[in-house]
């Protein structure tokens, strides 16, 4: 799915590479059938952001929107496992995985990095593709209201994850901000570590909420 390459592009820290594209992934997305109306037009202004405003301001305006604090970390184990050992343990085996897939991620690159993840998803099969988006649709929603509440543009690459997926569409910004006030983050994911894999029914994890990822095949 060269969408979510696309997608992943736009999530990924500026660059000038990343600048010189914007014509190219506009026109793209611009004919991705599956994209909402108002997705488009959320894209559309943050591609005129990437082109308009001057790289280092954009760089350091990405380090503030996503590094400067977890509630809106693109590393995704980091909403799931927090700092808990379990999040060292689900980084090795999600490397093992995209090893026997042929993926490699760069060197300085955690492989829960989200842009990583639609880059391995990007050469995966439509139904791997949408069982991986349906496992951790709960945490690109709770991303993606934060992005809206704090007026982040880059809240437009998380509402079309979940339109690629056919989900609702994120809450108004009001909404968002209520959500976020009423409920912390360390209380939203204050939940029992995640475990992934063929495996987890034998050690007892929940199967009535949510779960992260199920990255490993059936059958390996």
């Amino acid at each position: 799915m060269k969408t979510l390459k696309l997608l992943a592009v736009l999530l990924s820290y500026p660059s000038a590479e990343l600048v010189a594209a914007l014509p190219e992934i506009a026109r793209r997305l611009g004919a991705e059938p599956r994209l909402r109306g108002a997705t488009q037009d959320a894209l559309a202004g943050l591609l005129a952001e990437l082109k308009r405003e001057d790289l280092l301001d954009l760089q350091e305006r990405y380090v503030a929107q996503f590094d400067a604090g977890r509630s809106t970390s693109l590393h995704l184990f980091e909403h799931v496992h927090g700092d808990s050992r379990d999040r060292g343990q689900a980084m090795v085996d999600l490397n093992a995985l995209y090893r026997r897939s042929g993926f490699v991620i760069k060197v300085n690159e955690l492989p829960d990095y989200l842009p990583a993840v639609l880059e391995y998803l990007a050469t995966r099969p439509a139904k791997e593709v949408n069982e991986l988006l349906e496992d951790c649709a709960h945490i690109l929603r709770a991303v993606g209201e934060r992005l809206i509440a704090g007026g982040s543009p880059y809240a437009a690459v998380i509402a079309a994850l979940l339109d690629l997926h056919g989900a609702a569409p994120l809450a108004a910004a009001k909404s968002a901000a209520k959500a976020r006030a009423e409920c912390s983050l360390d209380e939203e994911w204050g939940e029992a570590p995640v475990e992934f894999g063929p495996n987890v029914a034998a050690h007892g994890v929940q199967q009535s909420r949510p779960q992260f990822i199920r990255f490993l095949p059936k059958n390996p």
